[in-house]
């Protein structure tokens, strides 16, 4: 009888168990965690603000560099290859498949009117972006919004979109390079203009834009946010967050179809396959700082010594005012009974 009562409770016993260690995991405390801290609202403001600033900068890079890039098709056709695999569906290469023809920016010409529109908008925009990112990643460790002159943070900002756009340049400039030694490797293999060589030199451009996304998202947890996260911590959550943004960007055409496949949608598909896209980029970035966030966590670090005092002394305070107000109501009715006629204490008998 024994037997058949507890049988049934094995099966479920282990179902229990096997819950109970999928919810401890690491990546499911981190949904957890990026769920309970707003994280998916806080990634569509992000991306919403992105990609005007994305826009912005198109339009002045094309407007500063444009008169070089139009004279040197190689570089000019690197570049736009680079742009479109990093955010697909922005520049059009030829499929009707971007939000911006390429020829369009190319005739900008030299620095005018309009690019300086557009440099006041890519200012607005971008430090905006920034500044939303900080608070954004700062909620994330659950620290409270960074304090300091608001002159010198935004010309950090703005240092730090310089950098951003400077690592840009250099991923298409990698980029040229890694191409053209892989062609002379498959050339010398015999395989030129094989799908060998087009796997091979996609292969080099992704791993060319996984180490700079690494190395932006580093820069953006740690520099802009101003957290002190070490390295041992930082190095595996940018490198998870620059291995998601790489798997977006491969599948990025892929989203932007699927916004496109809906005839509702066409007339302005494009614009929402970036909204898709950036919204995308924006959760992988805010995922990998609560995954930073979690390891932290876990192994009890304290990321700001200041914070951490301020919060313990307010505690203490809270404690002390609780004990307080538990004290006072409980003598002023024991003194009340004492006074109260026939309670034996103090009074009549």
């Amino acid at each position: 009888m024994t037997r058949t009562d507890t049988a049934p409770e094995r099966p479920a016993t282990g179902i229990r168990a096997l819950v109970g260690r999928v919810m401890r995991s690491r990546p499911v405390r981190v949904v957890q965690h990026y769920g309970r801290e707003r994280g998916p609202i806080l990634a569509s403001g992000l991306a919403y603000s992105a990609i005007f600033s994305v826009f912005a900068a198109i339009w002045v890079g094309f407007a500063i560099a444009g008169a070089i890039i139009s004279e040197d098709l190689g570089l000019r056709t690197t570049v736009i290859q680079v742009l479109a695999d990093a955010v697909p569906g922005l520049i059009d290469t030829g499929l009707g498949d971007g939000a911006i023809d390429p020829e369009d920016l190319l005739d900008t010409g030299t620095f005018s009117w309009t690019g300086a529109i557009a440099l006041v908008g890519l200012l607005v925009t971008a430090l905006g972006w920034l500044a939303s990112a900080r608070d954004a990643v700062r909620v994330l460790f659950d620290l409270p919004p960074a304090e300091g002159n608001v002159v010198l943070m935004r010309l950090k900002d703005l240092g730090l979109a310089a950098g951003f756009g400077a690592l840009l340049v250099l991923s298409a400039v990698l980029s040229v390079v890694g191409t053209q030694a892989t062609d002379l490797v498959v050339g010398w293999l015999g395989a030129r203009e094989t799908i060998v060589a087009t796997v091979l030199s996609r292969v080099v451009s992704l791993g060319v834009m996984f180490l700079l996304d690494a190395v932006v998202l580093g820069a953006l947890f740690r520099v802009l946010a101003g957290v002190r996260i070490p390295i041992s911590r930082l190095r595996g959550g940018a490198l998870l967050g620059a291995a998601g943004l790489g798997a977006l960007k491969v599948l990025g055409t892929a989203l932007l179809g699927g916004a496109t496949s809906n005839p509702l949608l066409a007339s302005f598909a494009v614009i929402i396959g970036l909204l898709i896209f950036f919204n995308l980029v924006c959760q992988v970035i805010l995922l990998s700082a609560a995954w930073i966030a979690v390891r932290v966590q876990d192994a009890g670090l304290v990321l700001d010594e200041a914070v951490a005092a301020q919060r313990l002394q307010a505690a203490r305070a809270l404690v002390a005012s609780v004990e307080g107000a538990q004290e006072k109501p409980r003598g002023f009715w024991t003194r009340r009974r004492a006074r109260r006629p026939g309670s034996g204490v103090g009074g009549r008998t």
